[in-house]
């Protein structure tokens, strides 16, 4: 059995996944009613929508199959992801990758497999969209071209989930999609034993920027602001805009050193774009932090509100000393 490679923007595809809070989310007839689709039309006794967690492949639709998920190294989604086509085993004992995989000696006894990569739109391949049958078959040129319209419904449908997480200006993490990521990488944090920090961020003078310069400007320091969180923070780390001027990031595996260098990292990169930049006003930000404390901490909720108070709390004393 070959276990399959990882993709090379691994970081970035769970982190797109898990944005999206799709993960472990009951069954919704819009993707159920596609695989049951998919068994009709290619006469498969299973179909289904299949998510490629780190471990996992977690089925979000499971027609024909009576498990919610299977470890991911002997999947055959995790190969298909690889691909940015239909990907098809057409007798898996035929087939050096896969004729001794547990999912072919055993339940459910996988002869044939197809599988569409669904994608989104920064290019991550979250999973597929599949079809099994315990015989050995083939596709056809219209087949394939079916299975790849059927994915394609599917890749709408989940990006309309991501539409609710995504910030649509920033195109980071809205507050929803914050929030769920960055409780998920909190609990593996508090698994590990790992530190954790939560910085909470507010633009100084926006009102300002928005009321001298309008509404238009006031967007392109928002995404200048944004950018310059993804370009100082680490892939691993969770970045969100909340609304309005605020925005947050959770530093995982960090103590106060590192999130103090983080913040140095930004501060330069905000002092290079405000010195090139024809900006007749500079981009500047209070903060406030909180490292994370399993004891006093019970979610990121917590650490929100503690940064949030912490962030007005600079905000005053720097009204006051501007130097701060």
């Amino acid at each position: 059995m070959l276990v399959a490679p990882t993709p090379e923007n691994e970081s970035a595809r769970l982190a797109t996944l898990r944005t999206l809070g799709i993960l472990d989310t009951p069954a919704e007839e819009r993707f159920d009613r596609l695989t049951r689709l998919a068994r009709r039309l290619f006469d498969v006794p299973i179909a289904l929508v299949s998510l490629i967690d780190e471990n996992r492949q977690w089925f979000k639709s499971c027609a024909g199959l009576g498990v919610q998920e299977t470890s991911r190294d002997i999947s055959f989604c995790g190969h298909a992801i690889l691909h940015d086509d239909v990907f098809v085993i057409p007798d898996a004992r035929a087939d050096m990758r896969f004729h001794d995989n547990p999912l072919v000696t055993g339940d459910p006894g996988i002869r044939f497999y197809a599988g569409q990569p669904l994608m989104v739109p920064n290019g991550s391949k979250l999973g597929t969209l599949c079809l099994i049958d315990t015989r050995p078959r083939e596709l056809d040129g219209e087949e394939r071209g079916l299975l790849r319209d059927l994915a394609h419904i599917a890749e709408k449908e989940i990006a309309a989930i991501e539409l609710a997480t995504v910030d649509e200006l920033t195109l980071i993490a809205n507050r929803r999609g914050f929030e769920a990521l960055a409780q998920h990488a909190l609990n593996v944090c508090t698994r590990l034993g790992r530190d954790a920090s939560l910085l909470f961020f507010d633009l100084d003078d926006f009102k300002r920027i928005n009321d001298t310069f309008g509404h238009a400007e006031g967007d392109r320091a928002l995404v200048t602001f944004a950018a310059a969180l993804r370009e100082s923070l680490r892939d691993s780390d969770v970045i969100g805009r909340l609304g309005g001027d605020e925005f947050v990031a959770l530093l995982t595996d960090a103590r106060e050193d590192e999130t103090r260098h983080a913040l140095e990292r930004l501060r330069a990169a905000l002092a290079a774009s405000n010195a090139v930049s024809a900006r007749r006003y500079r981009i500047r930000f209070s903060v406030g932090q909180t490292q994370f404390d399993v004891g006093e901490h019970t979610s990121v909720i917590d650490l929100l509100a503690a940064s949030d108070g912490k962030m007005y709390a600079h905000k005053a004393a720097r009204k006051s000393d501007p130097a701060r």
